[in-house]
């Protein structure tokens, strides 16, 4: 049974434990340099418009729409001691393309209370939630409208096509609680799938379906204990995936004064659930596996002898040691068999070179698929602080991985595939590629069915973008 103190941080984070958490915040150990706020991460101060941006090779025509990232981008001095990496201003950087040209580059931070205020603005309009109403973890289109979003505290903003904040939205007053950052859309319904979760209910997260209208249609509570952190989901033609591992909510690191109060819980069941995508949360389906955290499944589907497989990024655990950001010893690509008759998980290494951000073919969420790309992580000093070179392809048949190397200095995020044919490998993967030797960064368009290959296109923005999370393609029209 938790105790007084827990129940009442965890339900409402009370004045008085937030008081003594302001009181020992002045008391942790300053850094001599934040890795989340120098060097690849470092900020940027100023919103920009870039237009008819230089191009090295050809951008194939077909590309018509913008491509965006969101990451944090504080726009005051933070305190560098409590700070944590996922909790800076959000920032949206975008390119737009049209008839092989680079028509402009934007960047804007989402416009938050304190963002506005910095800024001299009015605040944004819309809903906020009590907690936070900061947002920089994911963008994309759902119902013809661009979202940003963020896991366990912030409602959806709503930007225009020029990435400029128009409200704080909670999918039209449809979304009661919290959201996530990593929606899945069922190619076969158009519906968004996500699990949620929120540190004020310890006992709950939600299994939230948006329909293609953009608005809610299902908000279901599944049964949890301990106040779990999960970042993304995945789903099969049946089921929801719920990735209840060893992060939860850490009352002393609250109270400590840290500002992101998850932490590594060896004491929590690591599990897996399998829900039905309509049934009742409390029907969810548990299955024991080796204690790790995923932030990141890559894809999920069902076997024709009634398995569920799952490939993952695992780390071997998760803020155990760092409060500033990700920390772990390793991380590898691995694939996870879900025996329903047998009650049991079976992981496998794929591939154990630190890599993070799978994406793959999103025609194929919850089906069969033999693609997966990665990019490379540096895990120095066991955190994880995305500086390395390559980008991966996983051929999930033969077992082969190809690599995608940028040069000495050059460090790719996540890339995202865009479809230019109705086969897997037809279609560019395209990202941001930060050039540290120059400060500069480069939008890359990669051609999936050669991806050793130098990028087809090179898209020049003459400024260094800070490291970022995650991003999508956004179709024009």
């Amino acid at each position: 049974m938790a105790s007084s103190v827990e129940t009442a941080i965890r339900d409402v984070i009370t004045k008085g434990a937030t008081l003594l958490a302001d009181s020992n915040r002045k008391r942790l150990p300053q850094l001599d340099e934040h890795p989340y706020l120098t060097g690849i991460n470092a900020p940027i101060g100023q919103e920009l418009t870039l237009e008819q941006l230089e191009v090295t090779g050809t951008i194939p025509l077909a590309l018509d729409g913008t491509y965006m990232r969101i990451g944090p981008n504080p726009i005051t001095p933070p305190d560098a001691a409590s700070h944590h990496w996922f909790l800076g201003d959000g920032m949206v950087h975008g390119v737009r393309l049209q008839g092989g040209r680079a028509l402009w580059y934007r960047n804007r931070w989402i416009r938050s209370n304190a963002v506005s205020a910095a800024l001299g603005e009015p605040p944004a309009p819309g809903a906020r939630r009590p907690i936070s109403d900061s947002v920089n973890t994911n963008v994309m289109a759902i119902a013809g409208r661009n979202f940003a979003l963020v896991e366990g505290s912030a409602n959806p903003v709503e930007l225009d096509a020029e990435l400029r904040t128009l409200s704080h939205n909670p999918f039209d007053g449809t979304l009661t609680g919290t959201y996530s950052a990593h929606p899945h859309r069922d190619p076969e319904t158009g519906e968004l799938h996500a699990i949620c979760y929120d540190a004020q209910e310890p006992t709950a997260v939600r299994h939230v379906v948006i329909g293609r209208d953009g608005r809610v249609r299902r908000e279901e509570r599944v049964p949890v204990s301990g106040a779990p952190s999960i970042h993304d989901c995945a789903m099969t033609r049946r089921f929801v995936l719920v990735f209840d591992l060893p992060v939860t909510l850490s009352i002393k690191r609250f109270i400590q004064g840290y500002r992101f109060p998850y932490g590594w819980n060896p004491a929590h069941p690591s599990r897996v659930g399998l829900l039905e995508k309509d049934a009742p949360g409390s029907s969810v389906r548990w299955f024991a596996v080796a204690p790790c955290y995923v932030f990141h499944p890559c894809n999920a589907y069902e076997t024709a002898d009634g398995k569920v497989v799952v490939d993952v990024v695992a780390h071997d655990s998760m803020f155990a040691e760092s409060a500033w950001g990700p920390d772990s010893r390793t991380v590898a690509f691995e694939r996870w068999t879900i025996d329903l008759a047998g009650d049991r998980v079976e992981r496998r290494v794929i591939d154990t070179a630190p890599q993070e951000f799978p994406r793959f073919d999103e025609r194929l969420t919850g089906l069969p698929y033999r693609y997966a790309y990665t990019a490379s992580v540096d895990m120095k000093d066991g955190s994880m602080q995305q500086a390395a070179t390559r980008l991966y392809r996983h051929d999930l048949e033969t077992g082969e991985r190809q690599v995608h190397d940028f040069g000495p200095n050059r460090f790719p995020g996540e890339f995202v595939f865009v479809a230019d044919g109705p086969g897997e490998l037809e279609g560019w993967l395209m990202g941001y590629v930060v050039d540290m030797g120059e400060e500069t960064t480069e939008l890359a368009i990669i051609d999936a069915r050669a991806f050793e290959a130098a990028p087809v296109a090179r898209v020049k923005i003459p400024h260094r973008v800070p490291a970022g999370f995650h991003g999508n393609w956004v179709k024009a029209g």
